[in-house]
């Protein structure tokens, strides 16, 4: 187990914001949730849904992050492959977390249980779609803050940066 600080990669799905043609509100958020929890955050890195997505997390996954969170492209429209490019990178199913994540969420919408995100183990890093939604971010963390400490140090990244006092 190394001394180093968790890294947490934070990856936005989203054509529209990647052009500038919309603002990403849920980037920031899991982001300030890291540094909230202890992590060294890198991002959030806005790409286009599709390839772009794949490339991102695997160079987080290649840069050592303990945990990486993708918001957005987890739906039903055509240009929604987050779930697939994160499947092409996992050696190791977590389909609980996913599951998880869809129950807290179907506590406020039905819509829930649209989300296609998945959840699983690339090498030494946990992986973890989230919905594009603000409301989807904040109950995916939510669900996350139960377990991804004990999670982290089972894949050897120790335990957490001494986290501030007020948050």
């Amino acid at each position: 187990m190394s001394d180093a600080p968790r890294r947490l990669g934070v990856v936005v799905s989203s054509t529209r914001a990647a052009q500038g043609r919309r603002e990403d509100l849920t980037g920031p958020r899991i982001a300030d949730w890291g540094r909230r929890h202890g992590f060294e955050v890198s991002g959030p890195h806005v790409v286009a849904d599709g390839p772009d997505v794949g490339a991102t997390l695997r160079r987080l996954v290649d840069e050592g992050c303990a945990l990486v969170v993708t918001t957005g492209g987890t739906g039903f429209t055509d240009d929604d492959h987050t779930p697939e490019q994160t499947a092409a990178i996992v050696d190791r199913p977590a389909p609980g977390i996913a599951e998880a994540i869809r129950a807290k969420g179907r506590t406020t919408t039905p819509m829930a249980d649209l989300s296609r995100g998945i959840a699983g183990i690339s090498g030494r890093t946990l992986l973890v779609n989230l919905p594009g939604s603000t409301g989807g971010v904040r109950e995916g963390l939510e669900v996350l803050e139960g377990f991804v400490d004990h999670a982290l140090e089972q894949l050897g990244h120790g335990q957490p940066a001494e986290r501030p006092l007020h948050t």
